[in-house]
This record gives structure tokens, sequence and C-alpha cells, in this order.
């Protein structure tokens, strides 16, 4: 009998490991039970079915490398920094398996003359947005994924998100929007140009939606 491998060591090996849509369709028809409901009721009757597909959706990222779309580079001689704001995504709070929604913000300096597609950081974004995620983490493996499939001299992301953990449940805080950063390289090690050029990707994306 072989013992079960969880997504994060498939992806490690390489191995893409597939949404397993009926065990998930077992677990709603349980979880409907166990909150009062009839699961075989006309209304419920598919909703398991319809749960497993959605979470098939929503965490594909487990499944996918975000070293795919950031491999196919172009010659571009810049020493500038490259910005896309407002990155609309979706994800997954992996302590209540609620939604959160927002805007991520990438900017980065290119090393070696060597820059990306735009479309790509937006992928790069979804690839990682579609997983059970913390806000924080998805701020930190995006700009670690820029760093390591594009060497960027160095790198600026800002993440605001709305979460309904916050906002369906516990304190009810309906105006809550949570910000992350992360820096590295020179925008990491040299506090002047790291704050410039947050300040930059901060004005941009606040610019775009005034």
């Amino acid at each position: 009998m072989h013992a079960a491998v969880s997504p994060a060591a498939a992806m490690r090996a390489g191995a893409a490991l597939p949404v397993d849509q009926a065990r998930i369709a077992r677990a709603v028809r349980e979880i409907l039970f166990a909150v009062g409901e009839d699961p075989d009721r006309d209304g419920l009757l598919e909703t398991p079915k319809r749960v497993a597909k959605a979470y098939a959706e929503m965490f594909r990222g487990l499944a996918e490398d975000a070293g795919t779309h950031l491999a196919r580079t172009f010659e571009q001689a810049s020493g500038e920094l490259i910005t896309v704001t407002n990155i609309n995504f979706f994800s997954v709070c992996e302590h209540h398996l609620l939604p959160f929604h927002g805007q991520a913000h990438v900017a980065y300096l290119p090393k070696h003359g060597r820059v990306v597609g735009l479309s790509k950081l937006a992928r790069t974004v979804e690839v990682f947005a579609r997983r059970p995620q913390l806000q924080e983490r998805l701020t930190d493996q995006i700009a670690d994924a820029l760093v390591e499939h594009l060497d960027a001299a160095g790198v600026v992301v800002m993440v605001e998100g709305e979460h309904m953990c916050m906002k369906m449940r516990g304190v009810k805080s309906h105006d809550a929007r949570m910000t992350t950063f992360a820096r590295r390289g020179i925008h990491r090690h040299d506090e002047a140009r790291g704050q410039a050029a947050l300040q930059l990707v901060r004005d941009l994306a606040h610019r775009a939606r005034a």
C-alpha cells in the first residue's frame, strides 16, 4: 500500500497531483449532514460535485510552478524599475477556507538585461494565489519567485487584500483591508532605495484606482 503524497511533496518531486474531486464531494456531503442539512434534497443534491469542481479550480496552483511562466524572458537592456500594479487575485485563507481577494503590485529591477512579459507577472501571482494561503506568505512567494527565476537585482511586492474571515465571522470588520510588503535584493539591503521603490509602487497603485 502506497502512502498518500501531499501536494507540496508532489510539487517538490516535479509531479502534478490532480485534485481528488470525488473525495472532496464525499467530504462536502458530510459537512452538509454535520450542519443539519439534508444533502439529498433537491437544492443540495449536486452541491458536493459543484464544490469539488470549484475547489479544483481554486486550488490548481498547488500543481503549478511559477517557473514555467517566468522562464520565457527576452532581451531588453534596462536599468530602471519595471512595475505592474493592480493585478487582481482571488485566494482562500488556509485558517477558515474562506476567500480573500485584492490586488498585487509587483516591481523588479532586471540584472542581466533580461525581462519577462507583463502577463507572466500576473500568471505568477495567480499560481501562488490559487492555493490555501496566508497573505503574508503569498507576498513572500511572489517576491522569492522573481529572485529565483529572473535573478532580479531588486524586487518590491505589495499585496492588498480583503478577507472574508474578518467580514463574515468573528469581529465582522467590513472595512478592514490588509497590506503586506516584501523587498528583496538591493531594495532590501539599501533602505533608502527600497523605501523609494516601495513608495513608487504604492503611488502608482493608488493613483490607478483614484
